[in-house]
C-alpha cells in the first residue's frame, strides 16, 4: 500500500462510499491494535515493526504514533519503539471514576433514540459474544464488546460524551485483555441481557444501570489483577 492510496469505506454518506485517507486507515488499524489487546501494556514495539504490520508507509505510521501518544494510548521509548503504558493504581482510579460517570448517562440518553432496528443490531452483536466467550477467543470478545457499547452509545447523539468514553476505552483496553486470560474459561457474566431488556422496555434509568453493572464487572476483573501484581 503506498503513501498515497486511500480505501473505501463501507460506511454509506449521501447515498455514496466514503473514501478513509491512508493516514486515517493506519491509524485506525492502530489504534484498533491497542484497543483489542494486539499490542499488551509495557510491551515494546519497533516502529519498523509496525509498518510491516499495518502494511504502511513510515509517514502514515509516525503519524498515527503521535495521535495515539497524545491521546495517551501509546508511549515512545525512544526514536525506534513505543509500548502501550503499564496501568498504575492512580491512572485505574480515575479511569474508573470517568467511565463510571459517563457511560451510564450515554446509556440513559441513547434510551429515547433507540429503533427497533438499533436494538436488532445490538442484539445481533451481543449474539457474538457468547461463542467467542466458549472459544476463549478475548480479542473477539474486546472486539465485538466494544461494538455493544458503542453502537449504543452513537444513538445518544451526545458527541462530546462519546469522544469522551472512546478516549477511555483506548487507555483500558489493554490492561482488561491482559487480564481476561484468567476469567474468560470460566465465562463471564451476560450484563447485556439485562441492557437489552431494558432497551425494549424503554427504561432509560434500568438501561443506565445495566451499563454501570457491566462496566463494574470489567473494572473489578482489573482491580484484582493490580492487586496480584503490587
Amino acid at each position: 500500500m503506498t503513501e498515497g492510496a486511500a480505501m473505501e469505506d463501507t460506511t454509506q454518506g449521501r447515498g455514496e462510499a466514503r473514501k478513509i485517507p491512508t493516514h486515517e486507515l493506519t491509524y485506525l488499524r492502530l489504534r484498533d491494535m491497542v484497543l483489542y489487546g494486539v499490542l499488551l501494556p509495557g510491551q515494546p514495539v519497533t516502529i519498523q515493526g509496525l509498518i510491516r504490520d499495518l502494511d504502511a508507509g513510515m509517514t502514515p505510521v509516525r503519524e498515527a504514533i503521535r495521535r495515539l501518544t497524545a491521546e495517551g494510548a501509546l508511549a515512545l521509548q525512544d526514536n525506534r519503539r513505543v509500548t502501550v503504558p503499564r496501568m498504575t493504581p492512580d491512572l485505574f482510579g480515575q479511569l474508573v471514576h470517568a467511565r463510571l460517570a459517563i457511560e451510564p448517562k450515554l446509556a440513559e440518553l441513547a434510551a429515547p433514540r433507540l429503533t427497533p432496528e438499533r436494538i436488532a443490531r445490538l442484539e445481533a452483536i451481543d449474539a457474538l459474544i457468547e461463542p467467542a466467550i466458549r472459544a476463549g477467543d478475548v480479542q473477539e470478545y474486546l472486539r465485538q464488546n466494544h461494538a455493544f457499547h458503542f453502537t449504543l452509545y452513537e444513538a445518544a447523539d451526545a458527541t462530546v460524551l462519546e469522544d469522551i468514553a472512546r478516549s477511555l476505552w483506548l487507555r483500558f483496553g489493554p490492561s482488561l485483555r491482559a487480564v481476561l486470560g484468567r476469567y474468560i474459561e470460566n465465562g463471564l457474566p451476560d450484563r447485556h441481557a439485562d441492557a437489552l431488556a431494558a432497551m425494549k422496555a424503554g427504561d432509560a434509568q434500568a438501561l443506565a444501570e445495566a451499563i454501570r453493572l457491566d462496566l463494574t464487572q470489567g473494572v473489578e476483573q482489573v482491580r484484582e489483577a493490580l492487586a496480584d501484581n503490587a
